[in-house]
């Protein structure tokens, strides 16, 4: 129990300081806080000779420096390798204005006659096939499609289309 209790007030007296030593090295604060815990919780696992060094703090100190060099060094590492092996890619474009009328008009749409419009102009879904996935007949899936193109046309100013297929 008293082992515990020395490391306690060991903690209690030490933690703050490295972590700001850290901090001013690294300049992120949790990066700090992160690599000072590392530190402390090694010195636990192995408190009972670690107690008994000449300099406790300065082993967890070297310990927290070993750990924030890896740190940097992986890091480093990571960076390099991304610039060396950077893809040249075109920005991506957004969507087009009509794309986006589009997604907003088919969101106004009452949830079967989306799902219709969706299954048959985007999934390429045959009538007949809505009808025995949704198990309604053909006519109804006709009806939510014709429904669904009227309100489109409305909703973007444009002509309803018939259905070609």
């Amino acid at each position: 129990m008293t082992e515990l209790a020395g490391f306690d007030e060991f903690y209690a007296a030490h933690y703050s300081g490295l972590t700001v030593q850290l901090y001013l090295y690294f300049g992120d604060r949790q990066e700090a806080h992160d690599i000072a815990q590392e530190a402390f919780c090694r010195a636990y696992a192995r408190w009972g000779a670690v107690s008994a060094y000449e300099d406790p703090v300065g082993w967890v100190r070297r310990v927290a420096w070993n750990l924030a060099l890896s740190r940097w060094r992986r890091t480093r590492s990571a960076l390099n390798f991304l610039r060396r092996h950077a893809r040249l890619e075109p920005p991506a474009e957004g969507p087009s204005p009509e794309r986006v009328a589009v997604t907003a008009a088919l969101a106004n749409l009452p949830e079967r006659q989306r799902r219709a419009v969706v299954l048959r102009y985007i999934g390429d879904f045959t009538v007949p096939e809505i009808a025995e996935r949704e198990g309604v007949a053909e006519g109804t899936v006709k009806s939510w499609l014709h429904r669904a193109r009227a309100a489109l046309a409305a909703e973007l100013d444009d002509e309803p289309e018939g259905d070609q297929r």
